[in-house]
């Protein structure tokens, strides 16, 4: 399938070229369901559409994960680690379509100025739902082909853009549970100081989970979302 990109040249959907280290994750795009990745699926209707860019590169500590912090003066999710994405605008196109693909490219580069240029997508997931902000996300799979210099573009909406290895998030003294005040546990990352938690951390549970880079943890570990290396 080949769509808009967010600079308006076209991108093609595609899993031809990728590194060998990819070739599980882009194996499980193509047979994972809804359902092995979250309990929380998006409403037979409503929901605000979304996407998120799950943008895999290759530095010096080997595969790793682009990540942002969100600003701590922000209404929702102040100084959480996530992905970089955001709701599907009206030129986005059918979200149904091609919609999310252009959002998660276009939502990249408007936070961390990443070239969508260098980005081949080569997957993308099933759509889930996040029920405490009612939005319906569609996760969007890219390889960093060609990284580009990357930072917070506005420091109202970013506190940092980072990169973290899959050494790092899959080493089980890094890896536990998030313990939230309203009683919500689910699995959690300690990860360059900061604590990967939510929506987030469930996606990249199911990824080194599907992908056999999971190795055994704590899942009885504890953390408060309050930590701090």
């Amino acid at each position: 399938m080949r769509v808009p990109r967010a600079d308006g040249a076209p991108v093609t959907v595609s899993a031809e070229g990728l590194p060998p280290w990819l070739a599980p994750v882009a194996e499980a795009v193509r047979t994972v369901r809804p359902e092995e990745l979250s309990r929380f699926l998006p409403p037979p209707s409503g929901g605000r559409q979304s996407a998120v860019l799950i943008l895999f590169g290759e530095g010096a500590a080997g595969p790793e994960l682009l990540l942002m912090e969100r600003a701590s003066s922000l209404r929702t999710h102040a100084g959480q680690p996530s992905f970089p994405g955001g709701a599907l605008d009206p030129e986005d196109g059918d979200p149904q379509g091609e919609g999310p693909l252009r959002a998660a490219l276009r939502e990249a580069q408007e936070e961390t100025g990443l070239d969508p240029a260098g980005v081949q997508v080569f997957g993308v997931l099933p759509r889930l739902y996040i029920p405490v902000s009612g939005f319906v996300v569609t996760p969007v799979l890219g390889w960093w082909r060609e990284p580009t210099p990357v930072a917070a573009v506005d420091a109202g909406e970013t506190a940092r853009v980072f990169t973290v290895s899959v050494a790092e998030l899959a080493d089980p003294a890094h890896r536990g549970t998030a313990l939230h005040p309203s009683g919500y546990r689910g699995p959690c990352f300690q990860a360059r100081g900061a604590l990967v938690w939510g929506f987030t951390a469930g996606v990249i549970d199911r990824i080194l989970h599907f992908a056999g880079w999971e190795r055994p943890w704590d899942t009885e570990r504890g953390i408060p979302l309050d930590w701090h290396a």
